[in-house]
């Protein structure tokens, strides 16, 4: 791990074993959804000063190339300002007593594994209880957009396409980015992939503005969404009912039909390990969109094949633990 000199403090606390106790953590309570009341929470902060970048800089009456200017400045910013809280945090851990429950209170926070699941075991049990409007309206909640002209099947498949994208997006990335550079390379990833969510969008507004942010998360997040997709591999391996040796020949033949080619990884490797079909053309109240299907398998989804996704998405994050836990023995080791 690149530690900019941190490492070796007077009251060091070995940062792996921090990032593996923020996993358990979470993995229990979640990532500490109830400081976004306060305001405290990094999303919170993160939302706040993006969307006042925003209304500052990006506004209609510019061209396209000084908005383009503008939104990479804004990135440079952004960067800039989490690098340095990152350092300081990871200072405080290294060279304080107590310091090291600063860094493990935003890593909790930061981290996203237990909340994709209970909004997926959510629509779920909605599927299965209530039927499919409800199940749309949990869905809503979970993935922040409406799916009223979804059958139960379309819902089934969105919510699984959520919870396999989420290996990547709320584990297997922060960790990735935590073990090479610290609280540091976390706090700097999440902050480069709020931005992409807010301003990354290939709208009118945003195609130019937001163009740095969504390009640099691509890039931030390809090699995490190739170990998501393995991982995924790995866990279908364990999980009875998946099929691993279809889970990697669907990643690999379809992750680049998915709109989002990261997501494509992750997605193409769920599709396979449960024999679905993901994606595809599906209606939402105000759009229609048109995209490939991933995976031959049945696109008729259901709340057993959530369940059976879950059982994926359980293993895989065990995982990615697993992986962290294995590095940070042989570092010790080497230390002993």
């Amino acid at each position: 791990m690149f530690t900019f000199g941190l490492s070796g403090g007077a009251e060091a606390f070995d940062s792996l074993v921090l990032l593996l106790i923020a996993l358990a953590l979470e993995t229990y309570i979640g990532e500490a959804r109830f400081l976004l009341k306060t305001g405290r929470h990094p999303a919170q902060v993160f939302h706040r000063l993006v969307a006042a970048l925003d209304r500052k800089l990006n506004r209609e009456r510019r061209g396209q190339a000084d908005r383009a200017l503008r939104g990479f400045l804004v990135v440079v910013f952004v960067v800039a300002a989490c690098a340095a809280t990152g350092w300081a945090a990871a200072w405080l851990t290294q060279n304080h007593a107590f310091g090291w429950i600063v860094e493990l209170v935003f890593l909790v926070m930061l981290l996203a594994q237990r909340r994709v699941y209970d909004d997926a075991r959510a629509v779920a049990d909605a599927l299965s209880k209530h039927g499919q409007e409800p199940a749309r309206k949990a869905l809503s909640r979970m993935a922040g957009r409406t799916g009223t002209q979804m059958d139960e099947h379309g819902v089934a498949r969105a919510t699984i396409e959520r919870v396999a994208e989420n290996i990547c997006a709320g584990a297997v990335a922060p960790v990735f980015w935590y073990v090479l550079f610290g609280f540091p390379g976390i706090l700097v990833y999440k902050a480069v992939n709020f931005m992409d969510a807010m301003i990354g969008r290939r709208t009118p507004r945003y195609r130019a503005f937001g163009m740095t942010a969504a390009r640099l998360d691509d890039a931030l997040t390809l090699i995490p969404a190739c170990l998501a997709g393995l991982f995924i591999v790995l866990a279908a391996v364990i999980v009875p009912t998946a099929r691993p040796g279809r889970a990697w020949k669907v990643m690999l033949s379809d992750a680049g039909k998915h709109t989002s080619f990261n997501a494509g990884w992750p997605a193409g490797a769920m599709a396979g390990a449960l024999d679905l079909a993901l994606a595809g053309p599906r209606r939402y109240a105000e759009r229609t969109v048109k995209a490939p299907w991933i995976g031959g398998g049945s696109a008729r989804a259901t709340d057993r094949d959530i369940g059976r996704a879950l059982y994926v998405y359980v293993i895989a994050c065990l995982i990615n633990a697993l992986g962290v836990a294995a590095i940070a023995s042989v570092r010790l080791g080497a230390q002993g």
